[in-house]
């Protein structure tokens, strides 16, 4: 495997012609992307549903809600998000770092001896034993398990867990003024519905951070079914029980509230039980937390949340500022386009993980090649989406609404929402590829430059033309992110500096 050419940008066009290719990085990328991306589809999904049976009470309910969301999802992303993109790159390298001395201390095996081995993972030499038993037909086979000791799963979750608190209190109290920043007024009629819905909400805040702490432990692990099959329990869970709270029981907007939290406690439960079988969850000692390193490199990536979420939720509030119908087909356009785009997701999951090990293992060959693969399939997957989109948004938004001038907009944001689709997919790819390469540095300085540039189109463009204003200057927005991935690795700088060699 070479390292992709004399220039540095034949890396997005290395090996192009076996995108596809089912070798062993190509599963390996397969293996975390498809069940990551699927995990993440989940949760839109089920907020899709909450959104349809919302809409068949009201296009004010609707709107209210909306509001609601964007708040909470934005407030969680700027909590959770530096968290999460830390932890899989930590663990990532931990567990790749404490593997590679584990084998040089057994003489260097990567296969299991025989079947019985297979049944015993396999671990750093700083994990916790225990016991479990084997049910075969001759009896009961004790067998010693061992859970991986890395430090930064207790600090992933210790954080985790207090800003999860933190999110709720600040919702709680703050609730009105927050809604009335995003163009909810004290005399609109979207107050009261939107009020109930966003303080319920914020009480699963908590589980929410703690799931998604925990669902990067499993990413920095390449483990992304664990959490795929968590989410879709949690979340059918949240699908049964919004018509019966909404509709039986008539609690309207709040019943999608209680039976969203229910849910998301379910999910934390569950992906906790399954990670105390792996991992230990316990430090040793407090000094094993990694508090200093987390905060240091996650106080990066909140500066380019924070950048981020502003560009999402300044739109959001000019679509409020319009009036509840635009707010209704924004929040149906955004859900669907923020929904699509997550799939790309799953490959800079995979790109992460990949990248972290390889680096950490120093293997530039195996970065190059990641990189290279990631980006192909980014940009098909886009390609797919918009097609996708472009026919399935128009007919298929009858489902999230009736109301006519509700579907005239959707069916003007409809084009932004597909084309955008290869733009957004490699936006978001190039951001698990930098992360791989821990140049969380590059990341937030590029984002909050990209965030100024787009803000002034946000508000410069929704003055001169409204609704469809909005959709271009998110267009833009997407834009510029993907150019700053493509610039960094492009140029050969920072960790990619070996690809001018």
């Amino acid at each position: 495997m070479d390292g992709g050419g004399r220039h540095p940008l034949n890396v997005f066009f290395h090996g192009a012609r076996l995108a596809f290719r089912r070798d062993d990085l190509g599963k390996e990328i397969m293996g975390i992307a498809v069940p990551g991306a699927l995990a993440l589809l989940a949760d839109p999904l089920a907020s899709l549903v909450d959104t349809a049976f919302i809409g068949h009470i009201g296009p004010v309910e609707l709107a209210a809600v909306g509001v609601s969301i964007a708040v909470f999802n934005q407030v969680s992303r700027i909590a959770i998000f530096p968290l999460v993109s830390v932890t899989t790159s930590f663990v990532a390298e931990e567990d790749a770092t404490s593997c590679d001395r584990y084998k040089d201390e057994i003489g260097g095996e990567n296969e299991p001896d025989s079947e019985m081995d297979e049944l015993i993972p396999r671990q750093d030499t700083s994990a916790t034993s225990g016991k479990s038993s084997l049910q075969t037909d001759t009896g009961e086979i004790q067998i010693e398990l061992k859970r991986k000791n890395i430090p930064s799963v207790s600090t992933a979750l210790l954080l985790g867990g207090v800003l999860g608190l933190v999110q709720t209190v600040l919702l709680v109290s703050f609730a009105k003024p927050i809604l009335g920043f995003m163009g909810v007024k004290a005399d609109s009629e979207m107050l009261k519905p939107a009020l109930q819905y966003l303080v319920l909400r914020s009480l699963g805040a908590p589980a929410v951070l703690l799931s998604l702490a925990t669902q990067g432990v499993f990413r920095g692990l390449k483990d992304t079914k664990t959490p795929l099959y968590a989410t879709v329990a949690g979340d059918a869970i949240n699908i049964v029980f919004d018509p019966i709270f909404m509709f039986v029981f008539q609690y309207g907007v709040s019943g999608a509230a209680v039976a969203h939290v229910i849910s998301q406690y379910f999910i934390a439960a569950i992906l906790l039980w399954k990670l105390r079988l792996h991992v230990e969850l316990l430090p040793p000692s407090l000094k094993h937390l990694q508090i200093g390193r987390f905060l240091q490199n996650g106080f990066l990536l909140l500066a380019r949340v924070i950048a981020a979420t502003c560009c999402v939720t300044l739109s959001a509030s000019m679509a409020a500022r319009q009036g509840s119908t635009e707010m209704a087909a924004f929040q149906i356009c955004l859900q669907i386009w923020l929904a699509s785009s997550l799939l790309a997701d799953g490959l800079a999951f995979a790109a992460q993980a990949i990248l972290a090990s390889a680096f950490a293992r120093r293997d530039q060959s195996k970065a190059t090649a990641t990189a290279s693969r990631v980006l192909q399939l980014g940009m098909i997957l886009g390609v797919f989406l918009s097609i996708l989109l472009g026919v399935g948004l128009r007919v298929g938004s009858r489902l999230f609404t009736e109301n006519q001038d509700v579907l005239h907009h959707i069916y003007v944001a409809t084009p932004f929402v597909a084309l955008t689709q290869p733009i957004n997919t490699l936006a978001f790819v190039f951001d698990g590829v930098n992360y791989g390469a821990s140049d969380f540095a590059y990341a937030a300085y590029s984002m909050i430059l990209v965030a100024i540039a787009s803000i002034i189109c946000i508000l410069a463009l929704t003055s001169y033309s409204g609704f469809i204003g909005i959709w271009i200057a998110l267009s833009i927005y997407m834009c510029l992110r993907m150019f700053a991935g493509f610039l960094r690795i492009g140029t050969a700088r920072g960790p990619w500096a070996f690809l001018r060699d």
